[in-house]
């Protein structure tokens, strides 16, 4: 994919950051969006198409890291840069194992962020019209156990939820991959880089019953 055709969403809380950014990236022919929160950048997903999403780590409210467990548990094939002016490798661990592309150290260096969306747009994948919205999270975990082969009544009783509710569940995700079985819904799921193991969850890691259950400059931003 192109930087013409590239679509990037950039979330940090600081003003002047997000104008630099933002300049760097539209200067190189992308469309950029850019947001002050989180909880922003979810609603705006919601929107908009977004093929890189760029997020610094420590921010009010919905800091960097919640974002980047929201969008990888939503938007799956959605490419997250973490950013952050306090990196240390375990943070910049924590990050890649929760699914993000690349992390990168302010104050940012221009050609540094340009070279790091570039590649996260050569795996780039778009995803059709029923994917736009996204997953919920409901849905995003019986995908999980879908791919990793488990049956309905597996995934009920992984998930602690009714067999109904979970076959209802498979079948929204079916229609939004336009599935017909299975089979083609790993494919379809693989072909946009979902894999065993996607990460899925909220990073509290809580469970919810079912009721029918059991600097500004352009070269250093």
């Amino acid at each position: 994919m192109g930087p013409q055709e590239a679509h990037v969403f950039f979330v940090d809380d600081e003003p002047g950051i997000r104008m630099a950014a933002q300049r760097a990236l539209e200067t190189s022919g992308m469309h950029v969006r850019v947001f002050s929160s989180g909880e922003d950048c979810l609603a705006g997903l919601l929107e908009q198409t977004c093929d890189v999403l760029i997020t610094d780590l420590r921010m009010e409210g919905m800091d960097g890291m919640s974002l980047l467990h929201a969008v990888k548990s939503r938007f799956p094939w959605i490419s997250v840069i973490v950013i952050s002016g306090y990196g240390s490798i375990p943070v910049a661990v924590a990050a890649m194992k929760t699914g993000a592309a690349e992390f990168l150290e302010k104050p940012l260096d221009r050609q540094e962020l340009l070279s790091a969306v570039s590649r996260a747009l050569a795996n780039a994948t778009r995803v059709g019209p029923s994917l736009q919205g996204g997953l919920s999270d409901a849905e995003a975990q019986v995908l999980r156990h879908i791919i990793d082969g488990r049956t309905s009544r597996e995934i009920a009783h992984a998930l602690n939820r009714s067999i109904r509710t979970v076959e209802s569940h498979r079948h929204s995700v079916m229609h939004k991959f336009g599935a017909r079985n299975v089979a083609q819904l790993v494919q379809r799921a693989a072909a946009i880089g979902l894999s065993k193991g996607f990460a899925c969850s909220h990073p509290s890691g809580t469970s919810h019953k079912d009721p029918d259950a059991q600097n500004t400059d352009t070269a250093a931003l």
